[in-house]
């Protein structure tokens, strides 16, 4: 399996991204690394895999992506979808998906079996951080690069508070 971190770093270099490469201690909760990096928390991306049950035969998976300083709403991505039930994909699946333990997948796929969807409200910094596909490196980059390179597909899915 391609390393992720190297996977992502020739993808921003491709597409001409302007971002910087952070290495750090190995954490993966974004509170945590909030602290270690030095950001608000609010500019991290926080990304997780989610199983989407359309029927009791067919499950989409989907990366989601919220500001750090939210939680995912479900039913959001439930009506979404249209779909019969949402929840945590298993952390086995979540990791063959994305090629990267818990805690340390960037807000892009790099499988085709796996959608990408971003909360509007990421846009409100000018500069995202999360964790690329190391728990040890995290990448901040500009926001307007991430939605171009990315290409998620736009769906208020945070809540605040």
């Amino acid at each position: 399996m391609t390393d992720i971190h190297e996977q992502l770093c020739a993808l921003l270099d491709k597409e001409g991204a302007v971002y910087r490469v952070l290495e750090h201690e190995a954490e993966g909760r974004t509170e945590l690394i909030t602290a270690i990096r030095g950001n608000k928390i609010e500019q991290a991306i926080k990304s997780m895999v989610v199983q989407v049950r359309m029927s009791k035969k067919e499950n989409l998976y989907c990366l989601v992506n919220v500001p750090g300083d939210c939680r995912v709403d479900f039913d959001a991505i439930k009506a979404h979808f249209n779909a019969a039930s949402i929840g945590m994909a298993p952390r086995e699946k979540a990791e063959a998906l994305t090629g990267c333990v818990i805690g340390s997948i960037p807000p892009f796929s790099f499988n085709e079996k796996l959608g990408v969807l971003a909360d509007p409200m990421i846009r409100e910094n000018e500069e995202v951080v999360f964790n690329a596909g190391s728990l040890e490196r995290s990448i901040f980059m500009k926001m307007d690069d991430y939605f171009r390179i990315a290409n998620p597909q736009e769906v208020k899915i945070a809540l605040r508070g």
